[in-house]
């Protein structure tokens, strides 16, 4: 989805399963850039409105910033990321409550490592603190949570893919913001969780960071894989619009906690999969509820039945076609993992913890319009272990 790099364009007509050409290979190319009529060439087109500093900018002149919503846009998704914060604090504490020294001594985490999953809670007071101020006396509160581990590793695992989609769900939507003022606060406390994400993955013993960009997904589908672990919210908790898509489930996941490397600044593997794997979903219908109080429904607003993955890293969204659905009952399906690199082969595209979606059309998509796909979701995301 992104100018420049390979894969970005619709799928190609290989049949996915055939043993010649490449599996879910994309054909190059995008299609053509919109006119801008800034000339990019570096020399001033404007005279500067004060001495060294370029015409230009949003809030460049000295207004004082409001570090508050101003639109139902920007209270709905800094509420979500709240949210996000809440159960970040939760989880980090959780973990240190649930498991013994044993435990996580027995997963080669010392008490150096504890106290950085201590001191990660610790900044997760700060971020709710932050954005509660932000949104006032109506922001979320704390609620109670379910999570799905039973061991330190499976823990581990958890928090690496919860703060990835945190962190992207901010990274997609931040830009959008009415308030710039608020936007920049959000940076400042997205850019921590980016380095937790980093820590999880090397207490996990996976590579750190396997991609040249971090993904940004749309503000439903973090809602999505957000919503199903929160069990309990307080009844003057507001309630959130964005929507809550089927469950996608993918069958054959690369697992992370199966790995045999212990945790460490890095070890030398950057990918748990392939271009070419076949990989099997299965997904529920809407209508199912979920979320906190079983107070929100799943529903897709897809006009068709699912006919593509859509696989969302980095920069791009690519898409591979579906087949032999049904070959285990109703909502199950299978595809292959797309090749393609990103703006040189020793990117690949699909790496690192990432997301995939079913759908009913390959809309093109770049990461600044890509809310667009929410319209052609059938079920998903759900977190891809690429790497």
């Amino acid at each position: 989805m992104a100018a420049g790099a390979s894969g970005a364009s619709p799928v190609s007509s290989v049949d996915p399963r055939s043993a010649t050409g490449t599996p879910g290979v994309i054909p190059p190319g995008n299609p053509p850039e919109p006119h801008n009529p800034y000339l990019n060439t570096g020399n001033l087109t404007q005279p500067e409105p004060a001495p060294y500093v370029p015409a230009g900018g949003i809030n460049t002149n000295g207004t004082p910033p409001v570090y508050q919503a101003l639109s139902d846009f920007d209270w709905q998704s800094i509420n979500l990321a709240l949210n996000q914060e809440w159960i970040e604090l939760d989880l980090f504490q959780e973990g240190l409550r649930r498991f013994s020294v044993a435990d996580f001594e027995a997963a080669g985490l010392n008490a150096d490592d504890r106290f950085l999953i201590e001191f990660m809670a610790e900044q997760e007071i700060g971020h709710a603190t932050l954005l509660s101020n932000i949104l006032g006396p109506h922001a979320a509160k704390m609620c109670t949570y379910q999570y799905p581990f039973t061991t330190v590793r499976e823990f581990i695992d958890f928090c690496q893919k919860l703060t990835r989609w945190g962190e992207s769900g901010v990274y997609g939507f931040i830009e959008h913001l009415d308030s710039r003022a608020a936007a920049q606060m959000l940076l400042s406390s997205i850019t921590t969780e980016a380095r937790q994400q980093m820590i999880f993955r090397q207490f996990q013993g996976l590579f750190p960071m396997p991609v040249w960009f971090e993904v940004g997904i749309t503000q439903s589908m973090s809602w999505t894989l957000l919503s199903p672990h929160i069990k309990y919210c307080p009844a003057e908790n507001p309630h959130l619009v964005w929507q809550n898509f089927p469950t996608l489930h993918v069958t054959n996941n690369p697992n992370g906690t199966d790995l045999a490397y212990g945790a460490a600044i890095t070890h030398n593997r950057t990918s748990l999969s392939y271009p070419g794997r076949e990989v099997t979903f299965r997904y529920d219908a809407p209508g199912q509820v979920t979320g906190y109080n079983n107070s929100y429904i799943t529903n897709t607003t897809a006009t068709g039945p699912a006919k593509f993955a859509m696989w969302t890293s980095q920069l791009n969204t690519t898409y591979t076609p579906l087949y032999d659905s049904g070959y285990a009952g109703d909502g199950t399906v299978k595809a292959v993992q797309p090749d393609g690199t990103l703006f040189s082969n020793l990117n690949p595209t699909l790496n690192g913890t990432i997301f995939v979606a079913l759908v009913d059309e390959d809309l093109y998509v770049t990461p600044h319009n890509y809310s667009l796909v929410n319209s052609h979701i059938v079920a998903g995301p759900a977190i891809y272990q690429a790497g």
